[in-house]
């Protein structure tokens, strides 16, 4: 069994996305995959609520309540391992999880660790992505899958889907196109990556 685990700070609707993908899919007769937890650094991240009404295991653990970034990922990190399996290292999904993370806890997750970013990286890594296209005049967005690297919304590119940016938009309005997208690629490209 492939445990995957996913770690939110909000709605968690990529997370959703992914759970109702896998039961969908058949992942764990297909691949042996689950989503082995859900675990959040806000205790009222809604995401939390949907995930425990599917049955699944969900934590919280509170980066107000470290001194450090590096002491809350390595709390974060144990908190993870627990649901490791021998020779079957977990996978990682951030979903929405707004934490910069250090470069041990990329390193300990190496190859099993990936992120979905709301722009068509390598443009518009960071915050408020739909608005600095809007105001750079792009006429196309979208969102990226990748592996994650020490630096920050970059690394190997798993997935990306590309949405016209309308005359009419807003950040908010392209924002909800390109979360349709984001829905649709980052389950496939998870599906992807437990086949290898």
């Amino acid at each position: 069994m492939k445990n995957i685990v996913i770690l939110i700070s909000g709605g968690g609707s990529n997370m959703a996305a992914i759970v109702n993908a896998a039961k969908r899919e058949g992942w764990a007769d297909k691949w042996g995959a689950r989503v082995a937890a859900v675990i959040s650094n806000k205790a009222d991240a809604k995401g939390l609520t949907w995930a425990k009404e599917q049955g699944i295991h969900t934590e919280v653990l509170d980066h107000k309540q470290f001194a450090s970034r590096e002491a809350f990922d390595t709390a974060l990190t144990q908190c993870i391992d627990r649901f490791g399996i021998p020779d079957q290292p977990v996978l990682v999904l951030l979903a929405g999880f707004m934490r910069i993370l250090t470069p041990g806890f990329v390193s300990h997750y190496d190859g099993h660790l990936v992120n979905i970013h709301p722009s068509l990286l390598p443009a518009f890594s960071g915050l408020n992505t739909h608005q600095r296209a809007i105001d750079a005049g792009c006429k196309f967005a979208g969102a990226t899958v990748h592996q994650v690297t020490a630096e920050l919304d970059h690394g190997p590119i798993l997935a990306q889907a590309v949405v016209p940016v309308l005359a009419s938009d807003t950040a908010d309005t392209l924002a909800a196109r390109v979360l349709t997208q984001e829905h649709l690629i980052y389950p496939q490209a998870v599906a992807q990556l437990l086949q290898r």
